[in-house]
């Protein structure tokens, strides 16, 4: 049925759908359906009546949720960025330690219940088929658990190829959207961003298949590769700087030995530039996170270059990408799955870059401050604007010293010697 967006009589049918104790899922960042989430937390206490409501919580890009909501709905997920650190920070999110591709499965064995999923669509094809839009991911998996699927249809927002689409007749309720899609913009790079993107350039070839994160890091390394041929796209987010790529010609996706000729990915994470080189884009497929991140559809990639980010490496090659300061602001993600597949593809490339220092305190460490989200194991490059650590079947002993020469000039001279006693803790030999 088609409702209206008027607040009290959208309050009322989000009231006959959403039972008291539900869970509750909707599409991260960019594909947040602001009409329905923002109605979900005002009429919170009419709709979790004498119980409560759980909802899960991914990447945050509008202020929607606030900690203040906590007097009735319980929040847990797997990521605490952007706008919701404030719910980490005040205690009231509960983490999930999951691997990102774990979700599918556990969605569909039970272990994480999906009673109401709110979803944003696109309008409608010629053959009534509303798409996803700007996302599949793992809410593809929740729409097809989910008791109920409640829509919000928005004109701004891609038909995108891929699948599932949804028919009229798949949703309890189909309101108009009143806002605008969420974006993410852009920041020029800076130096920092400038000298990492050069290093990470100077390993990628022509035929490589890429997988990029958000953030002023992973653009600065996409507009390094504007002279580069053949490149292909698997990655959980598609950016601005991909349609930019894209635009130039340099993605084709000729060579990626599987899904040839075909760009794939899960989320749209950028601007009205990406959500318009992706409208009926026949060159895009929009994928769930059990293909996006399977390991062998990745191992299958050619030259499959993984470029994540991190909080914190230590000098054996350990990530944290979770916790700064004792607070939880990341994610586990897909980081491992993605390094994983980028060492077992072939020609394959895992790196994890990021900036030496942070407010003048190093993020190379002799011990990490959080918990390990990528373990030394699956270590590959890593990268800051002091040069590139290639960890790939080296020994404890020298890991330390790569590790320490893309450390910050002005902190390498501790970080050595606290070495030794980094190398005695894990059973290594040290010599300085």
């Amino acid at each position: 049925m088609k409702g209206s967006s008027n607040k009290p009589a959208l309050a009322t049918q989000l009231e006959a759908l959403i039972r008291p104790g539900d869970t509750l899922w909707w599409g991260q960042a960019t594909a947040e359906p602001l009409t329905l989430t923002r109605a979900v937390v005002a009429h919170r206490h009419a709709l979790a009546r004498d119980g409560r409501l759980r909802v899960f919580v991914g990447i945050g890009v509008a202020d929607t949720l606030q900690p203040e909501q906590a007097d009735a709905i319980d929040f847990f997920g797997y990521a605490a960025s952007g706008p919701h650190r404030a719910l980490a920070s005040a205690g009231v999110l509960d983490i999930l330690p999951s691997h990102y591709s774990h979700l599918p499965g556990l969605i569909r064995s039970g272990a994480l219940p999906a009673d109401v999923v709110l979803v944003q669509v696109s309008p409608p094809d010629e053959q009534g088929r509303y798409s996803m839009g700007q996302v599949r991911e793992y809410i593809t998996t929740a729409v097809e658990c989910a008791r109920v699927v409640i829509g919000e249809v928005n004109p701004d927002v891609p038909w995108t190829h891929g699948g599932p689409y949804l028919k009229a007749e798949d949703f309890g309720l189909l309101v108009d959207a009143e806002h605008p899609p969420l974006e993410i913009l852009g920041a020029e790079p800076g130096p920092v961003e400038t000298a990492i993107a050069g290093h990470v350039a100077g390993y990628i070839q022509d035929g490589a298949t890429l997988q990029v994160g958000i953030g002023k890091m992973p653009d600065a390394i996409l507009a390094a590769l504007h002279d580069r041929r053949d490149l292909g796209l698997h990655s959980g987010a598609v950016t601005d700087g991909i349609a930019a790529l894209a635009e130039k010609g340099v993605l084709t996706h000729a060579r990626k030995g599987i899904d040839v000729g075909m760009g794939v990915g899960a989320i749209l994470m950028g601007s009205k530039r990406v959500r318009d080189w992706a409208h009926r884009n026949p060159t895009l497929t929009m994928r769930g996170t059990d293909y996006t991140h399977d390991q062998h559809v990745l191992a299958s990639l050619n030259q499959l270059t993984a470029i994540n980010s991190a909080i914190e490496v230590d000098l054996t090659g350990q990530v944290n990408s979770e916790v700064a300061g004792g607070v939880y602001v990341g994610a586990l993600g897909g980081a491992v799955d993605f390094l994983r597949g980028a060492a077992r593809s072939k020609g394959g490339l895992p790196i994890v870059a990021l900036p030496a220092t942070s407010r003048g305190i190093s993020r190379i460490v002799a011990q990490l401050s959080g918990p390990v989200s990528t373990p030394r194991c699956d270590a590959g490059l890593i990268v800051t604007e002091h040069g590139v650590a290639d960890l790939r079947g080296q020994p404890l002993s020298r890991r330390v010293q790569r590790m320490v020469d893309i450390a910050a000039p002005e902190h390498r001279e501790g970080l050595e010697r606290q070495a030794h006693e980094v190398l005695k803790r894990c059973g290594a030999a040290f010599s300085a």
